[in-house]
């Protein structure tokens, strides 16, 4: 995979933090950068999925819909009841 160079500016106490905890992992700030930046996109999208899934079940019945579903099964059982 072809790396490839950019700038970036930050503020200099963050700066100073990614600089430490470069050393203290001891890797490189590029690679503590590619490091970071892989897990911002997972967790973009991470949540790009939980906010489809959230809206798949979004969908539940309203009260209106529940009742009528449960009369529809009362009234099924009693015309299948001595079917079976």
């Amino acid at each position: 995979m072809a790396n490839i160079k950019t700038a970036i500016s930050i503020d200099k106490p963050l700066f100073e933090e990614v600089e430490a905890l470069a050393e203290q992992m001891k890797v490189s700030r590029s690679h503590l950068f590619t490091l970071a930046a892989r897990d911002f996109l997972q967790h973009h999208k991470n949540q790009k999925l939980l906010d489809a899934i959230n809206a798949a079940y979004d969908d539940l019945p309203d009260p209106l819909e529940e009742r009528l579903r449960a009369q529809m099964k009362s009234r099924h059982r009693r015309l299948v009841k001595d079917q079976w």
